[in-house]
C-alpha cells in the first residue's frame, strides 16, 4: 500500500496549478513555504478537535500533500531546480509531518501514542533519504509513505468530524478513530523504516 507509486498519474493533473503559481510569479520555494502553511494550519485546526476544525484541517493537510507536488514541478517548468530546494522541501515536509501530528495528538490527548507515531513516521521519511545518500536511489515505497498518511488523515478528519467512532487498540485499549490512526502510523511506520532499511541492505549486498 502506497500511493506514492502513483506520483506520475498524480502530475498529469499538475499541469494548471504549476500554470497559476507560475503567473502568479510564485517560486518553487514559494509553494514549498505555502505547503507547509497549509500543514501548519492543519495541525492548529486537528488540535481544536472539534467537527467543524476536522473537516478544515482535512482539507489543509490534503492542500500540503497536493502543494508538495507541485513546488517540483514548477521547479521543473522553471528550470531552476536545484539541491538547495531539494533540501528545503524535505526540511519542510518534515517539520510539516511534526506539526499534522502534534496537532492531532494534542485533539485528542493521547501523547503516548503521539510520539510513537512521530518515531515511526521519521524513522520512514530518515531511511528514504538515507537510503539515496547511499547511492541506491530516493525510496518511496513500503507499507506506508507520506503520500499514504496524508490522505489517512484526511480520511480520518472527516470521520472524526461525522461519525465519533472508538475502537479498541492492543495494550493502549479504547481510542476514538484518531487515536487509533496515530497507533497505525506508529506500527506500520516502524515497519515501513525496516521494510525499506532492508530493501536497501539486500540491494548493497548484491552490488558487493
Amino acid at each position: 500500500m502506497t500511493l506514492d507509486r502513483l506520483r506520475p498519474v498524480a502530475e498529469r493533473g499538475l499541469t494548471p496549478f504549476v500554470t497559476a503559481a507560475d503567473r502568479l510569479g510564485l517560486s518553487p520555494d514559494g509553494v514549498s513555504v505555502v505547503a507547509f502553511g497549509c500543514a501548519v494550519a492543519a495541525g492548529g485546526a486537528f488540535a481544536v478537535a472539534t467537527p467543524v476544525a476536522y473537516v478544515a484541517g482535512s482539507l489543509l493537510v490534503l492542500g500540503n500533500g497536493w502543494l508538495d507536488l507541485v513546488d517540483g514541478a514548477l521547479a521543473r517548468e522553471q528550470g531552476v531546480d536545484s539541491s538547495g530546494g531539494d533540501l528545503l522541501d524535505h526540511v519542510l515536509d518534515r517539520y510539516a509531518d511534526l506539526a499534522v501530528l502534534v496537532g492531532l495528538t494534542a485533539g485528542v490527548d493521547q501523547w503516548v501514542l503521539g510520539l510513537a507515531a512521530v518515531t515511526g513516521v521519521l524513522m520512514t521519511s530518515y531511511l528514504g533519504t538515507q537510503i539515496q545518500a547511499v547511492g541506491i536511489g530516493r525510496e518511496y515505497g513500503g507499507l506506508l509513505g507520506r503520500a499514504d498518511r496524508l490522505a489517512l488523515a484526511g480520511v480520518v478528519g472527516v470521520v472524526a468530524a461525522l461519525v465519533p467512532v472508538t475502537l479498541s487498540v492492543p495494550v493502549v485499549g479504547s481510542v476514538g478513530v484518531v487515536g487509533a490512526l496515530l497507533g497505525l502510523f506508529a506500527v506500520v511506520g516502524h515497519l515501513t523504516a525496516l521494510q525499506r532499511f532492508w530493501g536497501a541492505w539486500s540491494d548493497l549486498a548484491r552490488r558487493e
